[in-house]
């Protein structure tokens, strides 16, 4: 099953901003790189992650350089210090939305939640 739209309104900026924390990427890589860790059930579009990507820029949390090293002219992103800060920010306050959300569900939460992967696990 993959995740709607409206169920990734408000954390795509956090997704992007933690997928860059990995190191510099450009798109094609953080689009793949999104759907792999998330076992394909967040399948962006370039659509939408190229105006993510050009807010984060404008907003400087983002860095951007082109290179044709590969043969081919990609524009890379890396994170930024400012960056980095949104990022943390934003996955405190998504990790406490979260875990208020759960508790709210209570014992049903228990029963439907599938198990969560291991850590090391993640990303692989």
């Amino acid at each position: 099953m993959t995740f709607g739209r409206d169920r990734l309104h408000g954390s795509l900026d956090l997704l992007v901003l933690s997928n860059l924390a990995g190191g510099p990427r450009y798109g094609y890589q953080i689009l793949a790189s999104l759907r792999e860790r998330s076992g394909g059930r967040i399948i962006l579009k370039a659509g939408t992650l190229y105006p993510i990507l050009h807010k984060l820029e404008r907003d400087k949390c983002v860095r951007t350089w082109w290179d044709d090293a590969t043969g081919r002219d990609r524009k890379w992103y890396a994170l930024t210090e400012r960056g980095r800060k949104r990022m943390e920010s934003r996955a405190r306050e998504w990790l406490d939305y979260a875990a208020c959300v759960r508790g709210l569900l209570g014992p049903l939460a228990e029963r439907l939640a599938p198990p969560s992967p291991p850590l090391d696990a993640v990303g692989k």
